[in-house]
């Protein structure tokens, strides 16, 4: 029987996202339209703005998009900002999206893959908070070094671009610093869920759980394979962006194999070129999705998930996911 441990200020990030329950809907590319965002934070959650996924997937302006948001909810909601350099083009629009995200109200920031200084910087005089994404203590450090006040700690079962470390190794090395930390990866169920606050997190971010639910604008395809798909199943491919991302293993990503090219890898390995290589995959990735989409061929597109597919077996609104998390969430405070 796994022991009790207190949460690592789990009220303080219920009061900085100004959520009821310690669950985030992570921000996903292409998954993250804003329906699906409203509904998770109209039920208590708190969803997250995808950017690139509301503007070029979903067809909004980023001002026009978050409006649409809050047409469907009075509830706070957070937004994604990824802060590499990968292009001047690129970091001028996320300094754009943050201008904006303040401009509508938005107190609620998770960065990644980068320095979030300036993020840090704009959000706390506008009296707002920044959590960032991190899959080990150096990252850690760095990102409290630039004042972010909370942590979001990728493991290795997470979908996307996950990390290395089960969720428990990476709480081992990260508890220390006092913040709030947020278990991302492998949250499937309630009980994963129980079980990760059991350890002393403060909270739970999930992304393939909400991909399977009615608000959220994917295709049926794309949520069958996930209620088909075994934790056996998730596989780590490089040809997606350059770096692993875990997807499910479907007979397109048979065939088209798992490992970058060997000049690929080359240049990833190089400070100067490796933006550029992982800017090359990422506008490829999404000229494909553009593609499939208006062809249809989602059976062809790379589906990311992570290994929480295994106890995922339903398409579901996602007001009924968050109150039967919310109402074990509810019973663990009672019997604490």
């Amino acid at each position: 029987m796994m022991q009790f441990m207190d949460p690592i200020n789990p009220n303080l990030f219920l009061a900085q996202a100004g959520a009821t329950y310690p669950i985030i809907c992570g921000a996903m590319y292409p998954c993250s339209n804003p329906e699906l965002i409203a509904a998770v934070s109209e039920a208590g959650g708190l969803g997250v703005v995808q950017p690139l996924s509301l503007t070029y997937v979903h067809g909004y302006s980023f001002r026009e998009g978050l409006k649409h948001i809050k047409s469907l909810t009075s509830k706070p909601f957070g937004v994604n900002i990824i802060v590499e350099q990968s292009s001047r083009l690129y970091e001028k629009k996320a300094r754009e999206w943050l201008e904006i995200s303040l401009e509508e109200g938005c107190r609620f920031f998770i960065t990644a893959l980068g320095n979030p200084d300036w993020v840090v910087k704009q959000v706390h005089e506008a009296q707002g908070y920044v959590y960032h994404d991190v899959t080990e203590k150096k990252w850690a450090e760095k990102a409290l070094d630039k004042g972010v006040d909370g942590l979001i700690c990728v493991n290795n079962r997470a979908g996307g671009h996950a990390g290395t470390k089960n969720p428990a190794e990476l709480l081992n090395e990260l508890k220390e610093f006092k913040v709030p930390l947020i278990c991302a990866g492998g949250i499937g169920s309630e009980e994963e869920f129980v079980e990760a606050m059991q350890m002393g997190y403060s909270g739970v971010q999930m992304g393939t759980r909400f991909i399977a639910t009615l608000e959220c604008a994917e295709k049926e395809t794309y949520k069958q394979a996930i209620l088909r798909a075994g934790e056996k199943d998730i596989v780590l491919t490089e040809k997606v962006t350059g770096i692993p991302l875990s997807v499910i293993k479907t007979p397109f990503v048979e065939a088209t194999g798992t490992k970058a090219g060997w000049l690929a890898k080359w240049l990833l390995q190089h400070r100067f070129t490796k933006r550029l290589v992982r800017l090359w995959y990422s506008l490829r990735s999404i000229r494909k999705f553009k593609r499939n989409t208006l062809e249809g061929l989602s059976s062809k597109s790379y589906w990311q998930a992570g290994k929480s597919v295994q106890h995922i077996h339903s398409i579901e609104p996602a007001k009924t996911i968050i109150k039967r998390f919310g109402d074990r969430w509810m019973q663990m405070q009672k019997n604490h």
